[in-house]
């Protein structure tokens, strides 16, 4: 590697070690071990520091291996600190340990999220009011409230109210079974170890809003335009979709769409993320084309782009695949406009370490996880995939075919592929399924949902409305298609469950397996059967342990009683749930799907 392509590759560099020092210090809650944290970052640093002063006096570049682990080491301990930093259990003025407060005051940190009868949202605990004393001390913590509105008289809490609530909370529990949903770990991940059930009459609301003004007037404007939605477009499907692909608003979904949509494959594009942003940046860079004009204009037309590239962001809630597009796209852009040379992979480190050092639990985020992998397989196996057979007449020409459309046809399908291999291990670990049609089912939305994009965008602008005809018939087209690809036969496999272990094998020897195919290294295709035969040995296992299997599962849910006699692979469930219920999906199904139940019979428990 020559001297000029050094500083691309400096953020990879940077991020691997402290992704590891976030990930090994995650699970430390000590409060006095920060301070240990603090010296040796400190010591590192000064080291560092000290070397780079001295560089020449001492030689140091006859150690540049030393000194890179020094650095190396640094950012380990760095993000180490981060980590214990952020957690917000070990600060002394955490709510939680106030164990004589009698009232909490509590700020709404998000959208409050309707879902039935109860109002659920995140607060963010301001301040405790101990028994008999007139004054409020500091605290600090994040809070999960939900409430029963009184449906004659509901309160109105929006994002940045603040809210005096009664000191009533309980700790999060664990799941009641390995195979459940762990909604305590997903909870914590998100700095919040404790809920509170309230009805609406012990809920005193407190004047005036706070919080982040621009958040707020976001939060707002998305409201009024789901409301346009609303007024517009009619059917609640179509509503709920539009919210969905455009603003990031996912409230109103139904559950039968999101099967739809996951069982095909095609979840992604319900999730705002690099193809939506890509999608906007196009128009605005269409729109804005006549400032390529004048090299004047060049700047104002960057920051007018990524002005409203930020926006967008914040309208659609700052979820990870949008902050991760939005930064690579900034960064590409400022390169492109500053005539500096860039780096894919640099870019995409860049925006996985500034998110992280400004949230460093967002490693534990299901959609942080699969976006970035996601980009990591289109960078990296996409152009190896779509210019993997050279064509015979011409040697220079690599593309695989001569046709110029089906070549574009390869070129989505290898697009679809590389993302979906990246991102299969963890997909099957978080979702226990996999999508068999899902190059057919990518390949059918991707027309539709381009066009969904622009046109709901533009159904937006008022003056507009006569858009609203075929923006509601590209849904229900698009919907009617990925309904009937979810009903052929086998159209995914279900009921998948690996261990974390067995993920970390499935994972190294897929990587292993693409460098193998890659670089044609025969070595390398060894290390992959090498690390498969242990994960097909705890496969089998598995099997085997379920096949002896002979248990008896008394299930824990709220306002139902559940018994399952499970026997090697059959199970008689005794319920007052019908199978189709969501509470039998939630917490029953898991839990025979992970006993590789296949023979199953529901018999009625009176209520």
């Amino acid at each position: 590697m020559n001297s000029s392509e050094k500083p691309l590759q400096v953020f990879p560099r940077i991020l691997l070690p402290y992704i590891l020092g976030v990930v090994v210090f995650y699970h430390f809650r000590s409060g006095d071990f920060i301070y240990g944290l603090i010296v040796i970052n400190l010591a590192l640093l000064t080291g560092l520091l000290l070397l780079n002063g001295h560089y020449l006096e001492i030689k140091a570049y006859r150690f540049k291996s030393w000194i890179g682990l020094l650095f190396h080491l640094f950012l380990f301990f760095f993000g180490g600190l981060m980590c214990y930093h952020h957690q917000s259990l070990v600060k002394q003025d955490h709510f939680s340990k106030s164990t004589t407060a009698s009232y909490l005051k509590v700020q709404v940190t998000d959208e409050p999220q309707r879902k039935g009868d109860i109002l659920r949202f995140k607060g963010e605990i301001k301040a405790v009011y101990l028994y008999k004393k007139q004054a409020p001390l500091k605290a600090s913590g994040i809070i999960m409230i939900t409430i029963k509105p009184d449906p004659k008289q509901p309160l109105v809490i929006d994002y940045g109210a603040t809210l005096l609530i009664p000191a009533r909370f309980t700790a999060i529990s664990p799941p009641f079974h390995p195979a459940q949903f762990d909604y305590q770990a997903w909870l914590a991940s998100q700095n919040i170890h404790h809920q509170s059930f309230l009805p609406q009459n012990e809920i005193l609301k407190l004047s005036p809003n706070s919080g982040n003004r621009l958040f707020a007037f976001a939060i707002a404007l998305r409201t009024q335009q789901v409301e346009r939605y609303k007024k517009l477009l009619k059917d609640s499907n179509s509503v709920a979709l539009a919210s969905t692909l455009i603003l990031g608003y996912r409230a109103e979904l139904s559950k039968e769409t999101l099967d739809i949509y996951s069982k095909t494959g095609t979840i992604h594009a319900l999730s705002v993320s690099g193809m939506h942003v890509g999608l906007i940046y196009l128009v605005l860079n269409y729109v804005l084309a006549f400032l390529n004009r004048s090299r004047a204009w060049k700047h104002p037309k960057l920051f007018l782009i990524l002005g409203l590239l930020w926006f967008y962001a914040l309208l659609t809630g700052c979820t990870p695949s949008v902050l991760r597009a939005v930064l690579m796209l900034s960064v590409l852009l400022i390169g492109k406009t500053y005539s500096r040379s860039t780096n894919s992979y640099n870019i995409l480190s860049f925006a996985a370490f500034f998110m992280l050092l400004y949230d460093p639990f967002l490693i534990w985020d299901v959609g942080f996880q699969l976006s970035f992998l996601a980009v990591l397989g289109l960078i990296y196996l996409q152009p190896k995939l779509q210019d993997c057979w050279p064509t015979e007449n011409n040697l220079q020409d690599s593309r695989p075919f001569k046709n110029t459309l089906a070549y574009k046809l390869w070129g989505m399908i290898s697009m679809s592929l590389s993302a979906q291999l990246f991102t299969f291990p963890l997909s099957i670990y978080y979702f226990h399924q996999f999508p068999v049609y899902f190059l057919l089912s990518n390949l059918f939305i991707l027309l539709p949902i381009t066009l969904l994009m622009y046109l709901g965008i533009l159904l937006l602008i008022p003056g507009l409305d006569f858009l609203a005809p075929a923006v509601n018939w590209l849904i229900q087209f698009n919907n009617s298609g990925l309904q009937y690809l979810a009903a052929l036969p086998c159209s995914s496999l279900t009921g998948i469950r690996i261990s974390k272990l067995e993920l970390l094998l499935l994972s190294i020897s897929l990587t292993l397996g693409l460098l193998a195919l890659v670089k044609c290294n025969w070595k390398l295709l060894i290390a992959t059967f090498a690390v498969f035969l242990p994960l097909q040995l705890s496969i089998s296992l598995t099997s085997v342990k379920r096949y002896h299997q002979q248990q008896v599962i008394h299930f824990n849910i709220p306002k139902h009683k559940a018994i399952a006699y499970i026997f090697s692979h059959q199970a008689t469930v005794y319920t007052q749930l019908k199978q189709e219920d969501p509470g039998f999906r939630y917490f029953i199904q898991p839990v025979l799907d992970y006993h590789q139940i296949r023979f199953l019979k529901i018999r009625s428990l009176p209520p």
